[in-house]
């Protein structure tokens, strides 16, 4: 519902505004709090009960989704609503990797992490190749209410099987003058594993130069290759189904090779999809080549997780998935960026000087990966 949402409210905004720049501005709204909420969550993640955290926000997102339709039902909508709504899922979405993602992959067992984490991988590509397109299809039907009124629905579903879950967890109290404590040790922890620090540099430059064309599929999708809103949604859902398609792969099979290397080649080659994919001369062939890119994506995808989980102890996993949290919380400044630079030259070119700029910043990730030493007694797991 999340990728159903920020299609349907980047239509909605484009529409209304005929900005790219306002586009952006309300895409980057949802990851927001990711950046500025993400290390704390993994905090409080610790101490709390993973499993009400989870049930307490998908009853948030189904409210905030409630709102937006019920706006819109009274002609009421405006684009700083979408963008508020936004912000306040986002903050849902800041939790996300230090508690549904690491309850998906504890489950399985120390022996199955890699396959469990390219499973879940997989469903969140099949998520996001659907969400798209159901988001498109649904705004040119009925409008913004349609796709908000679908998104709160399912997460009333969802919020409904929570109770169901099996899950331990030993918590303790949360101590709020802790937490400045826990965010230094978290990330002194962070600076000593050669592992996390590849996994945070990665995640950086992916979501800051690459994840950022989302934002301009909308504009680039009418304008560029002239599709209607319909079809918007399947240029949104070409990158998802290469990344189903490589998720396929990983859970068949864990891969055995240097993760660290897999995760930097797999982003290298969809960064340099992403910034051929402007220059297709049609759009079918953009849409395959964002395809092939997906393929790349799904290795990022799984490693980013189990890099971690493989590498810290259980007592410290979900302070550095907050960090990971952080990381990808700086997608909201990728989006600014490409939104001012989408004005300035025109999307097609804006999202090429990013995926060129995101290339670079992987290069210098990577030599700072290759002189990387785990000191000794550092490497656990």
């Amino acid at each position: 519902m999340r990728w159903v949402e920020m299609l349907a409210a980047a239509l909605f905004t484009f529409e209304v505004t005929g900005s790219g720049i306002a586009v952006a501005l309300v895409s980057a709204a949802r990851t927001l709090p990711l950046l500025c909420l993400g290390a704390i969550a993994g905090v409080v993640c610790e101490a709390i009960n993973r499993k009400h955290i989870l049930l307490g926000g998908m009853l948030l997102s189904c409210a905030v989704s409630l709102s937006i339709c019920l706006l819109d039902l009274l002609d009421w909508a405006r684009p700083w609503h979408v963008a508020l709504a936004a912000f306040l899922s986002g903050s849902v979405w800041a939790t996300e990797m230090a508690t549904r993602r690491r309850m998906v992959a504890e489950s399985a067992g120390a022996g199955l992490v890699s396959q469990a984490v390219a499973l879940d991988s997989l469903t969140g590509s099949f998520a996001r190749m659907i969400g798209p397109l159901v988001g498109s299809m649904l705004f040119a039907w009925i409008g913004l209410m349609g796709a908000f009124a679908l998104s709160s629905v399912c997460c009333l579903v969802a919020a409904l099987l929570v109770p169901g879950i099996r899950h331990v967890q030993e918590t303790r109290r949360l101590e709020f003058t802790r937490i400045p404590g826990d965010l230094a040790d978290s990330l002194a922890f962070a600076l000593r594993q050669p592992a996390v620090l590849t996994v945070l540099g990665v995640t950086a430059t992916m979501n800051f130069f690459a994840f950022s064309y989302v934002a301009l599929v909308a504009p680039l999708g009418r304008t560029v290759f002239g599709v209607p809103e319909a079809l918007v949604g399947l240029l949104a859902a070409a990158e998802p189904l290469g990344g189903l398609l490589g998720g396929l792969l990983l859970t068949s099979r864990a891969p055995k090779s240097n993760l660290r290397a897999l995760m930097i080649a797999g982003s290298a080659f969809f960064l340099v999809a992403l910034a051929a994919m402007p220059l297709m001369p049609s759009y079918a062939l953009a849409c395959g080549l964002l395809v092939g890119g997906g393929l790349g994506l799904a290795l990022f995808s799984n490693m980013q997780t189990t890099l971690v989980l493989t590498s810290v102890p259980a007592n410290l996993r979900s302070r550095q998935m907050g960090l990971v949290t952080v990381c990808i919380g700086l997608g909201p400044l990728g989006q600014m960026l490409i939104g001012v630079l989408a004005e300035m030259f025109d999307p097609p070119r804006a999202v090429i000087i990013t995926a060129l700029a995101g290339l670079a910043a992987l290069c210098l990730v990577s030599i700072l990966c290759i002189r990387s030493r785990a000191r000794p007694g550092d490497a656990i797991g």
